[in-house]
């Protein structure tokens, strides 16, 4: 490296949970430039974790709908104005505004990092006029960014042909788990432990993972929290399967880490609620494969070329019944639970971050 940077990185969320930002703030860091990460603090934010990168979190008045992110990038414009940097680091259209105005009056290296598709998220479908707002949002910033990048490369050829030539792929794929560090999957004859990470909201399929449960001699465990997080919690008790479901909360990573680790089977279904969830490509498929357990997954085209590749997956419909079939196949199955475990080991030595960080590495070079 010839020049240590001051880079700035800018989120929405609380910054506790957000694996890529962390590991793409630790890996900057890690390089020699000074990072700092940006996001909000919400009334029940926990203390900010130690990490190798600097952490501001602003607080505002309102938390959701279009005064919120009114009022975030406002806040945010205003923080980047009056601080001196290098390059900024922005992750989708809900932080996009604030650096289409600095830039402005400043000149920087701008990353635009796409997350996700972000005007096909479940929440925009619908709402046609507000969905045009964040078009032109994202449209303003694709134009304006010197570099851009998101998590696939569906979502990146639907970039490149909507905006601009090239849109780099940089994956969710997690750090390489150390040899021996994996705890033995559990056995099907000793209940095995299932386990969904992410987020309770709308399309996650989680409901449909808990009523699959009262067919199976199997537990739950549920990592996350979201706007179904009461509504879920209800749907246990009425099916009465609070014995087998256990809902952990938002984990740190390296707490999730070690819980996802203990799993027999990880849980990766979406419903086809939008194109965002349809191209999509989660943090959870990597850190399921990083744990070396085989995942129940849609058959939606990303996930179909991983498991072209090395197959680790079965594929389910968002569906309580099928979901149940599924996993009882895997239990009753020894050797095919064993091929797609085995291929999730394969798998984890090809696709981790270590390989994947070099691509961001080379970006910050320029």
């Amino acid at each position: 490296m010839s020049v240590a940077l001051k880079i700035i990185a800018t989120v929405t969320n609380d910054l506790n949970y957000d694996q890529r930002m962390i590991r793409i703030c630790s890996t900057l860091s890690e390089a020699g430039h000074e990072c700092l990460l940006v996001g909000r603090r919400l009334k029940n934010s926990p203390a900010m974790a130690d990490r190798p990168f600097l952490q501001h979190r602003m607080k505002c008045w309102f938390n959701s709908g279009p005064l919120f992110y009114l009022e975030f990038n406002i806040r945010l414009f205003f923080f980047l104005l009056f601080r001196q940097f290098d390059a900024l680091h922005t992750v989708d259209a809900d932080t996009a505004l604030a650096g289409s105005f600095v830039r402005r009056t400043k000149r920087f290296f701008w990353v635009y990092d796409a997350h996700e598709y972000f005007t096909e998220v479940p929440e925009l479908q619908g709402r046609d006029a507000v969905r045009t707002v964040w078009r032109s949002i994202e449209a303003m910033a694709f134009r304006k960014v010197d570099v851009a990048v998101t998590v696939s490369q569906t979502i990146a050829d639907i970039y490149s042909k909507l905006y601009r030539e090239e849109v780099q792929v940089i994956r969710n794929v997690p750090d390489l788990r150390s040899e021996g560090s994996a705890a033995v999957p559990n056995k099907p004859q000793e209940l095995p432990l299932l386990i969904y990470q992410g987020a309770l909201n709308e399309g996650r399929c989680v409901e449909h993972y808990i009523r699959a449960m009262k067919d199976l001699d199997a537990r739950l465990l549920i990592a996350g929290e979201g706007d179904l997080s009461a509504e879920l919690r209800s749907i246990a008790r009425d099916v009465g399967v609070e014995d087998k479901v256990e809902f952990l909360g938002r984990l740190d990573p390296t707490d999730l880490k070690e819980a996802t680790a203990t799993a027999y089977l990880g849980l990766n279904i979406l419903e086809n609620k939008g194109l965002s969830y349809y191209y999509s490509l989660s943090n959870k498929t990597f850190d399921y494969m990083q744990a070396g357990i085989p995942q129940l997954c849609s058959p939606f085209p990303e996930y179909e070329k991983l498991n072209a590749e090395f197959r680790s997956m079965l594929f389910a419909k968002p569906d309580p019944h099928d979901i149940s079939l599924k996993v009882k196949l895997l239990m009753n199955d020894r050797s095919l639970y064993e091929e797609l475990a085995t291929n999730a080991e394969i798998a984890r030595k090809a696709w981790n971050w270590a390989k994947e960080k070099v691509k961001l590495l080379d970006i910050y070079e320029r």
